[in-house]
């Protein structure tokens, strides 16, 4: 039965969530239940594909993107496919009218870290954030607003602004992953050997002025998703909290994280301001 191929595929893309990220995953939790698993659907598309690029070393990762994407299309195509998490992320592409350029911005930043080291100018550096931060916002912001084009049309550029700040976020986070692991730079007229002060400061300004529009677009939110966003965006801004007051030497070295026990804390303060109407 389909019906039973569709559930499976549906619980997969739920364990690639948990299993991948505690935090989105709790985030996702905070979600209406009539949303969540749609939510758990892009995940794990998303997931899946930036795992090629950044993860399968000892494989041909361009013959893998190459398969993965054909799959991706022929899922899009034909309503099906047999790779679960491709088939669970066309159901809701399609439950909600997900416009196909997004999906098609996304893989060609997937398909840039193929072989794209650095981003030298800021058209080059947005370009990649929009594909594979600013789209993954609008995805979801389809399932938000239940495809409804004027409010998808009203919190598009909220829903982009807080893509590329949760994806800043991660660039910081992960700046001697990127660096020593994949010979990545992302952030443009910035040399990370010689990261200081100055720089990572107007790093950090550039993403906090991401936040505060993207925040604008979380009030505007329907209730269904307004909390499990703003839990999301709650969690970056602890981190980059943590990130503005860490040494620029330390970034350069370390990875920046939030203890389980600090993320149920900030969940139980989250949800207090939220059922006080402080959101």
């Amino acid at each position: 039965m389909k019906a039973l191929f569709d559930s499976v595929s549906d619980s997969c893309s739920q364990l690639v969530t948990n299993r991948y990220s505690t935090s989105f995953s709790l985030a996702t939790k905070m979600l209406s239940n009539s949303i969540r698993q749609d939510i758990y659907n892009i995940y794990g598309f998303v997931r899946f594909a930036d795992e090629i690029v950044d993860s399968f070393h000892d494989f041909d990762k361009e013959v893998l993107l190459n398969g993965f994407e054909a799959d991706l299309e022929y899922a899009l195509s034909h309503g099906i496919s047999l790779n679960p998490i491709l088939n669970s992320f066309q159901h809701t592409y399609h439950k909600y009218g997900i416009p196909h350029h997004l999906v098609a911005s996304f893989m060609k930043s997937m398909r840039m870290d193929l072989h794209k080291k650095e981003y030298k100018t800021e058209d080059e550096y947005r370009e990649y954030i929009y594909g594979s931060a600013d789209v993954v916002g609008l995805m979801c912001l389809c399932v938000f607003v239940k495809g409804d084009r004027d409010r998808y049309e009203e919190l598009k550029e909220s829903a982009m602004a807080l893509g590329s700040a949760f994806q800043k976020v991660n660039f910081l986070r992960d700046l001697k992953a990127d660096f020593d692991g994949l010979e990545r730079t992302y952030f443009p007229n910035t040399n990370l050997l010689e990261l200081d002060e100055v720089s990572k400061a107007a790093i950090v300004a550039e993403i906090e002025a991401d936040f505060a529009k993207g925040y604008e677009g979380i009030l505007k939110l329907p209730g269904e998703s307004k909390f499990g966003v703003y839990m999301a965006y709650r969690y970056y801004s602890k981190l980059l909290n943590k990130l503005r007051r860490l040494p620029s030497l330390e970034i350069k070295n370390s990875r920046v994280r939030v203890p389980n026990y600090q993320k149920v804390g900030l969940l139980a303060r989250s949800y207090v301001r939220y059922r006080l109407n402080l959101v």
